[in-house]
Order: structure tokens, then sequence, then C-alpha cells
């Protein structure tokens, strides 16, 4: 007997993607895992920048960033400029839910494909807008990219080592959170159109999404007036909480209240620090950071990683070897990835057997899925525009 896949979330809604590069298509890469048909919209003979980016393979091939950001969905190609692939969008729109698009502000209105444009087709569109700086504002007109949101909503200011060079964050934050909170908001919207048959604008931007996350930083800086300085991998808040130094590279080790700190004088014989006054409290302990890092570092210079690890987490104190991806997604993969379905596989018609990451988001009753490889340019043209 066959067993029938679990129904997706997001069954049965269609989304345009009129996006390209990172923030949309992550946007509409995770509507798709969650089931919605996302019909990927590109320009002819080129398509999206990403296909054939730093990383790509060999010409003919997408490149694996390409690879990375849209999977489970169909590609079509139309050049928006042409009243044929006007009339292309109009006839893919005539049945859609959720139009995303990530142009930089005033491009899509005057491509005809903007948010009054689309309404007059759809009135109950859900339509989202990904910029660099929003839709309106005094930056609304820069370009958008992760440095520059970095660079500008404080990140930058705070990563790295006090007194070093400016440091980014290692991961995309501006373009993967504005993808983030876009699909929040588009479902949030969804979920409102479903009331009430409304549709809605909505948008957001790569800026707004470093800021948002600057949580601790904003806190730091409304209590005192200060500016924030980058602590390294240490925390705005608690101590120790941080990297620590062993024989054979570094632990992290996450003593943030009182309860775990005396844990982690018990476990490491320093039982005599708990009654030092310069780290009697976390207040002290804050005060005298760089002291207390040292004498834990004195004491682990002798002592490995996986040991210091076992260690703690024998006498309740979180701590963590830092592991590379090679350590994580590779041969030896981490055996908690593999078993949170953090990796899975594809065939691919080029590409052949690929890896790409997997969803995040556990649903159990409506399970995210792996269905389709990312489309080749132009793949579904027949099948989703026929004569149109």
């Amino acid at each position: 007997m066959t067993v029938q896949p679990s129904p997706c979330a997001l069954d049965g809604v269609r989304v345009i993607d009129l996006t390209q590069v990172m923030a949309g298509p992550y946007c509409t890469m995770l509507l798709a895992d969650l089931g919605a048909d996302v019909i990927k919209v590109e320009p002819p003979g080129t398509g999206d920048q990403v296909r054939s980016s730093w990383d790509s393979p060999q010409p003919g091939h997408d490149s694996p960033s390409f690879h990375a950001l849209n999977r489970n969905k169909r590609s079509v190609t139309l050049d928006l400029r042409s009243e044929e692939g006007s009339r292309g969008f109009r006839s893919l729109v005539a049945d859609a839910d959720i139009v995303v698009e990530n142009f930089r502000p005033g491009v899509a209105d005057r491509l005809g494909v903007g948010y009054e444009a689309v309404r007059e087709m759809r009135p109950g569109i859900v339509y989202a807008s990904i910029s660099g700086f929003g839709q309106y504002g005094p930056y609304a007109g820069r370009p958008g990219y992760d440095l520059i949101a970095q660079s500008m909503a404080g990140a930058l200011s705070v990563t790295g080592e006090d007194g070093g060079p400016p440091v980014k964050c290692g991961l995309p934050v501006g373009d993967l959170g504005a993808g983030m909170l876009c699909a929040v908001g588009i479902l949030g919207a969804y979920v409102h159109r479903t009331r009430t048959g409304e549709g809605q604008y909505l948008e957001t931007s790569l800026y707004e999404a470093v800021l948002a996350m600057s949580v601790w930083e904003s806190t730091e800086f409304f209590s005192t007036g200060k500016a924030p300085r980058p602590l390294g991998s240490a925390h705005r808040m608690s101590a120790p909480y941080q990297a620590v130094r062993t024989a054979d590279g570094h632990v992290t080790i996450a003593a943030n209240n009182q309860r775990l700190w005396e844990r982690l004088c018990t476990a490491l014989g320093l039982r005599h620090l708990a009654d030092d006054e310069r780290f009697a409290d976390n207040t002290a302990r804050m005060a005298h950071r760089e002291e207390l890092i040292a004498l834990l570092e004195g004491r682990l210079a002798a002592e490995r990683t996986d040991d210091v690890v076992a260690a703690l987490l024998d006498a309740g104190v979180p701590a963590g070897p830092i592991l590379d991806y090679a350590s994580i997604l590779g041969g030896d993969r981490d055996p908690h990835a593999q078993a949170r379905g953090m990796v899975e596989e594809y065939d691919h018609p080029v590409a052949g057997r690929k890896q790409v990451l997997g969803f995040p988001v556990k649903l159990g009753r409506t399970p995210a899925r792996l269905r389709r490889h990312p489309p080749l340019l132009g793949e579904h043209n027949d099948e989703l525009l026929g004569d149109a």
C-alpha cells in the first residue's frame, strides 16, 4: 500500500516570486518548504543573478548558492518590460494569493507589477516588498546590501574584539533576517485574508532586520545612554557567558545565573571563586569579567575541550565545543544535525545528487518537505504560461 505524504501547511497557496539573490528567495523558499506553490519569475537568458554567481561550478550549471535558496519552486522566464511579459505576468497573478518582490523602491511600479497594479488584477492579493532600507525614509533610495545594512544598523559596531577593526557578522543576518521577517509578515497578512477576504501590502528591509535583532544592544543604550562596544564572544548582560581558551582550542560556557555560576566553580575545583567578592553576583562578575576569564583560562590551560565539555555538562553547566561547518555537515556529520533533519539530499537533472540544509521548524501535523529540485531557468514555461 502506498503511503500518502502528510499535507503541507500551505498546500493550495500560490506565490508569485519576483525576487533575486538572497533575502527574497530565502523568504519564498520558506513558504515553498511549507507547501506553497512558488512560481519564480526570472529574466530570460540570465535568470536570477545568483544562478551564475562566484561559486558557479561551470558554464551551464547553476551555482550552489542558487540551489541553496530555490528548492521547491517552479521557474518561468518573462521580460516584464515587454507586452508579452506583462501578459504572462497577468496570467500568473490571476489565481495567485501572494506576490513577493525585492526590486529597489519604485522599480516594480515602473515595470507595471507594483502593488496597485496587481491589486487591480487581484483585489485580495497579499503583496510583500523587501528592500535595503524600506520603501520610505531618507535612505530608501540607497542600494541594499547585507554589509551596508549591518554597518548602518549597528552590527559592525558591536562585532569583533574591543579596539579591533570593524567586523561584520559571519552570517548574512540582514539578508536572511529580512527574508524570515517578511515570511512572518506574509503569513500574518494571509491569515487576515482568510478571516476577512482583505489583501494588503507589507514591506520590510535589511536595515530593519538587523536593527530588530539588536535587542541587548538597544537595551544597553536605552539604559545607559552609551553606545555598546564589541565584546568578542562575551555577553552584554551576563558573565561568564563566552568562549574560554583550553589546551586545544576553546569551550563555550554559559553560566549566566547564580546557580550555574556556583556549579561551574564546583565542577572546575574553583569553589574559592564563588566566595570572592569580585565575583559575588552577576553585576560584580560583569565588572571584573576580564579577571574572571583569565582565571578560568588559567585553570583550563592544560585541559582538552572535550573533557571540559563533558565535565561541565555532567555538572549541569551549559557548555559546548566550537564546531566548524566541516564538523557539522561533512562526512562525519554531527549526529544532532543528522537527527534533526538539517541536511537533506535531492536529485538534480543537471547537477546530480546534491545536499541542502533542511527546514528548521518541525511541524507535527503539516511537516515541511523537499518536493522539488531547484528549477532550471524557465523549466516550467510551457506548464505555467502555455499560450499566455
